[in-house]
């Protein structure tokens, strides 16, 4: 039997040698043939400016190609129903590993979804319920507010040697805890009856104020049709025709000898309008449901959502209901201070679950908070919550600025959760913007030097240091720092909030300076967004730019979404003596080949979906007849492939001048976009270009108060200082800004600082601080003030 002699063999173990990712001539979206060599089980830091191709190259090259082999190893009958994964256009990937990505995207807005079934900390806590609540109700489903209760009785039969056995079932009970009256909802949907018609006018008078409901065409024949009276006043109805009228179930009816179905007002409008989305309405059919709708708390589960019965059982004294309402850093040492040994793992679980979430910064939130109502930044954290307990390693973590919505306080937090990922043995790759996250990376990967087509190269890979001593614009930049103005603006009169309470704040009194630049700012949770959104945001004049998706298909770019191409349609058809329609891509100026796509697609069952650019139109989009009209020289397509400099060019003089489309255009070029071309489709946008294009549209509205939410997410360092010269000049063509924002450089460029806190939650909901932010600095009384003071060298 052999021994060691006790020399170790300096050569690594095979296995030990795929410590890369290896890219090779990467050319998604603007990437220009990137080829990149990724450490593994090593953070790295993706950096450049907003649009050069970081998400390219993480997400929709390397991320995407992961998860599309790992569903490859599905059968043909499950990959049916996965989305199918088209390969992304690189040449060679190798060193893969399993990816998870943890996105910057909204949390789905469904009003069941809330932060407990969003994390599984409620189904934790409905199997407690199940087993300690007294009294002992049922099974974990009669606590879920998704679950209604069911019943249902009749024969059973049951087939045995030949022979039918036949059962009588009297009665099975499927026991949920959904509130029968507003279907686990928590509020009620209440129609004012008197915004839907004058009960002093008669039908054939225009009684109706229901949109579309006009009495000159079908629906007066089908409401004659039905027995109601056309010329008697309302008020004069019985009580039956009235109930007819409102309430009436589909009911088949003939007129004119045609088979017709008539159908109540109420359960008309539920159908068609209450199901739908607010934001996808008509504007004057939303003015109708804003008006005519009241949303209100469910009397009869008080909006807990749940049956009296779940709310009955309780354990120490407290029913689920209540515990989902603590804030979770309060529901976490009430779960420490239960001691039950028959359910110990459980509450492990439970405990761990609940302490991540303040480990991650998020111990303010409440378990029945909606999923819909959180930032982007929390809804990323909330799901980064799930990975923190793994016991996955040799994964890979892609994260998408996962500092956004944080405080310079909580930054620390988040990067100590970044690494301790990585010292688990994991590959974590970030797309990150803030140099506090930059400076802890093993490896940063910077890309750029520009934006859109001035993107897309390799500039710089290697440590933070040699970063730092790079002639990158990344590199440059990096050490910025903004300092405190020499002067502020006076103010020119007070926004007054008296008495505000919305969610945790305190009853607070503070007057907001108009005629300057005010920064709302404190740490995540503290209160600001509940302070302007609850107090100001609906005030007349007010214009809020938040941090909400922009809407959009692929057929929507910004030519559409900013309303640009309304006037550059109008131009064209003014000088070629046609129809403005004919200019459109998606009306009658559209290839009939690709219905004006620019591209066919091909189904080819579970694999993926083929794009090809169509044959007739050459990806133009429009009839060969259409492009022959020219404006300036221009036909449409050409317009739309132009960049939003070239086109402000195009647009300022001679023929094809157009002021309306010039203003526009001079707005995208103010806040930095002046790279994308006008026909770029908005679902290739990064999340930065997203906002700062909404940002352009909504400049364009008539208002004299100005909120932004966040406006400095998604944008590089070198940006900001773009952004900080455009809210300038917003105040000095007389508007109010106000601002909600963690920057430090927004902080000091600001004329008034409020600072909320000191905490978050019920930690926070005061002003701590009101002024400039040179006595902010001066204080170093709060969080904020302190980190500023240390970022300005105070």
């Amino acid at each position: 039997m052999s021994t060691a002699t006790g020399t170790e063999p300096t050569s690594l173990h095979a296995a030990d040698t795929h410590d890369l990712i290896r890219v090779e001539g990467a050319r998604e979206n603007n990437l220009k043939d990137i080829s990149v060599e990724i450490p593994k089980r090593r953070l790295t830091v993706f950096t450049g400016v907003s649009g050069s191709g970081k998400s390219s190259l993480v997400f929709a090259t390397i991320a995407a190609e992961s998860q599309r082999m790992i569903n490859e190893t599905y059968s043909a009958f499950v990959q049916g129903f996965m989305p199918s994964l088209a390969r992304p256009e690189v040449d060679r990937l190798e060193g893969l590993t399993t990816a998870i990505i943890v996105d910057q995207e909204r949390m789905g807005s469904n009003p069941r979804s809330t932060v407990g079934t969003a994390t599984d900390a409620n189904a934790m806590l409905r199997i407690l319920f199940s087993r300690l609540g007294s009294p002992q109700i049922g099974p974990p489903t009669a606590f879920s507010f998704n679950v209604p209760t069911r019943k249902a009785s009749g024969v059973m039969s049951t087939d045995k040697g030949g022979r039918v056995e036949k059962n009588v079932v009297s009665q099975a009970v499927y026991l949920g805890g959904m509130c029968p009256r507003c279907e686990g909802m928590g509020n009620v949907s209440d129609i004012d009856l008197t915004a839907l018609y004058d009960e002093t006018k008669t039908l054939e008078d225009g009684a109706l104020t229901v949109p579309g409901y006009s009495m000159d065409g079908w629906f007066g024949r089908l409401f004659e049709g039905v027995g109601l009276p056309m010329n008697k006043p309302i008020d004069n109805f019985t009580k039956k025709q009235l109930d007819t009228m409102l309430y009436s179930e589909p009911t088949k009816i003939k007129v004119e000898g045609i088979n017709l179905t008539f159908e109540g007002i109420i359960p008309k409008i539920q159908k068609s309008m209450l199901s739908k989305d607010p934001e996808a309405m008509q504007p004057h059919v939303r003015r109708f449901v804003e008006r005519a709708v009241t949303f209100q708390r469910c009397p009869e589960c008080e909006g807990t959502r749940l049956t009296r019965e779940a709310l009955a059982s309780k354990i120490n004294g407290k029913n689920i209901a209540e515990l989902c309402q603590m804030q979770i850093s309060d529901l976490t040492g009430w779960i420490r201070d239960l001691q039950e040994p028959s359910v110990a793992p459980l509450l492990k679980g439970l405990q761990h679950l609940l302490d991540s979430f303040t480990e991650i910064g998020l111990g303010y939130l409440s378990l029945d908070r909606p999923a819909g109502t959180l930032s982007g930044g929390e809804a990323q954290r909330t799901k980064m919550i799930r990975h923190l307990g793994s016991s996955l390693t040799d994964v890979t973590y892609v994260f998408d600025e996962p500092t956004i919505g944080l405080h310079p306080h909580d930054i620390e937090r988040m990067n100590n959760l970044l690494l301790q990922l990585r010292d688990k043995g994991n590959t974590v790759l970030v797309v990150e913007h803030k140099p506090e996250t930059i400076a802890i990376a093993d490896h940063v990967i910077d890309l750029g030097p520009g934006a859109g087509t001035a993107g897309g190269t390799l500039c710089f890979e290697g440590t933070v240091d040699a970063l730092r001593s790079s002639d990158t614009i990344t590199g440059r930049h990096l050490d910025d720092r903004a300092g405190l103005k020499e002067t502020v603006r006076a103010s020119s009169g007070v926004l007054e909030v008296r008495g505000a309470s919305t969610h945790n704040l305190r009853n607070v009194d503070v007057d907001i300076p108009l005629g300057v630049l005010c920064v709302v700012t404190g740490v995540a949770g503290s209160g600001k967004s509940s302070l302007i959104h609850g107090s100001v945001a609906g005030r007349e004049g007010v214009v809020v730019i938040d941090q909400g998706a922009i809407r959009g298909s692929r057929r929507s770019n910004p030519a559409t979404y900013t309303g640009l191409l309304e006037p550059i349609r109008k131009a064209f058809a003014k000088a070629n003596g046609v129809k403005p329609a004919l200019f459109s891509s998606n009306s009658e100026g559209a290839c009939p080949t690709c219905n004006g796509a620019g591209v066919i697609y091909t189904e080819l069952g579970v694999m993926a979906t083929v794009e090809s650019p169509c044959e007739d139109c050459e990806g133009k989009r429009f009839q060969a007849s259409v492009l022959e009209y020219r404006l300036g020289g221009k036909n449409i397509a050409e317009v739309l492939a132009m960049s939003v400099t070239e086109a402000e060019e195009f647009f300022s003089g001679g023929e094809a001048r157009t002021p309306a489309a010039h203003k526009v255009l001079d707005r995208l070029a103010d806040v930095g976009l002046g790279y994308l071309s006008l026909g770029q489709p908005l679902t290739t946008l990064s999340g930065g270009e997203r906002q700062r294009l909404k940002l352009a549209t909504q400049m364009g509205e008539k208002g004299d108060i100005y909120i932004l939410d966040e406006p400095t997410t998604g944008l590089h360092l070198a940006d900001v200082e773009q952004l900080l010269g455009l809210l300038d000049r917003l105040v000095d063509s007389g508007k109010s800004v106000i601002v909600i924002e963690h920057h430090q450089a927004v902080m000091a460029h600001a004329d008034w600082i409020i600072d909320l806190g000191p905490g978050a939650g019920h930690d926070g909901g005061k002003v701590v601080f009101e002024g400039t932010p040179a006595e902010l600095v001066a204080g170093k009384s709060t969080l904020t003030g302190e980190h500023l003071a240390a970022y300005v060298g105070g």
